[in-house]
């Protein structure tokens, strides 16, 4: 078994602190979830333009943000090690399998200094999309300052179709936060009940 880090505690001493810096920090532009526990989200005219965050995923294959243009895009930052990232997997997979047909991407950054720490636990909780493997955390330091503290797992970016940062969280997201985010980003509303079939095209 493997010793845990410094790392992480470090890590997580932060997480603390980012969520309780969040009680104090800039107000959200705006609030599409008010009931729900996304810490800002953004008009479309103020949208910072997300950087084309890019690289080698822990399973080999190259990946790029912008490979995912017209789609809303989940970035997720997590660690094998962090605690508040293993309660979030459930909730993830379940936004992949409910919202993938709707055109809702999800893209992890991963922060293991080893890759193949990261690549056992998405093995182990059979994730079901890409993570970069980013050890120093450089990718997510590219991110918009202000939405979020890149140090400070997990914490997820939603990326509207256009590429533009729609919504950010510190700290770990449920399906239905997700939902509320990406609802308005979306063409069509969310099918209400799980009888009704959707429309033909």
């Amino acid at each position: 078994m493997t010793a845990p880090r410094p790392y992480a505690a470090v890590a997580g001493l932060l997480t603390a602190g980012a969520l309780l810096a969040g009680c104090t920090g800039p107000a959200a532009v705006s609030d599409t979830s008010p009931s729900g526990a996304l810490t800002r989200t953004l008009r479309e005219g103020e949208r910072p333009k997300a950087p084309d965050l890019g690289g080698t995923t822990l399973d080999g294959r190259t990946v790029r943000l912008s490979d995912y243009r017209g789609k809303v895009v989940l970035v997720t930052a997590w660690a094998s090690w962090c605690g508040p990232c293993v309660a979030e997997v459930p909730e993830l997979e379940k936004v992949q399998r409910t919202w993938a047909h709707r055109g809702v991407r999800i893209l992890g950054l991963n922060n293991d200094a080893e890759g193949g720490d990261g690549l056992a636990f998405q093995k182990r909780h059979r994730l079901g999309f890409p993570s970069l493997h980013d050890p120093r955390g450089r990718l997510g330091l590219r991110l918009p300052r202000g939405l979020v503290n890149p140090q400070a797992l997990p914490y997820t970016i939603v990326v509207d179709p256009a590429g533009k940062v729609a919504a950010s969280q510190i700290g770990a997201v449920t399906e239905a936060d997700v939902a509320k985010a990406v609802t308005p980003l979306l063409d069509r509303p969310r099918p209400e009940r799980s009888g009704a079939k959707a429309s033909a095209g």
